[in-house]
């Protein structure tokens, strides 16, 4: 009778299941430009079936206005969620990073 024991340094260690991916978010210019070019898009075709007779002067800076409060709303509300989930630029976990470890 042998005294030895098989060792299981030649099996292979289970694979661990893989992370899921990240979940992709919409950026809020990408938004803001959708939204403005389906209002101008309602806003043509209301026009052209004379149901309201715009100025484009003050359609123009309306949309302006509601484009640029838009992308600073976003933009503090896109970076105050960030600032919270640890993805900025000083949690260690960017391209930048990469080389300091």
């Amino acid at each position: 009778m042998s005294t030895h024991e098989p060792t299981r340094a030649f099996e292979p260690d289970p694979v661990p299941a893989p992370a899921s991916p990240p979940q992709a978010r919409a950026r809020v210019g990408t938004v803001v430009w959708g939204l403005i070019v389906l209002a101008l898009a309602a806003l043509i075709i209301i026009s052209k079936l004379g149901l309201v007779a715009l100025n484009g002067n003050y359609v123009l800076i309306g949309l302006m206005i509601g484009a640029g409060a838009a992308l600073v709303i976003g933009g503090l509300v896109s970076a105050r969620s960030r600032k919270g989930s640890g993805s900025g630029p000083g949690s260690g976990t960017g391209a930048a990073d990469s080389g300091r470890r």
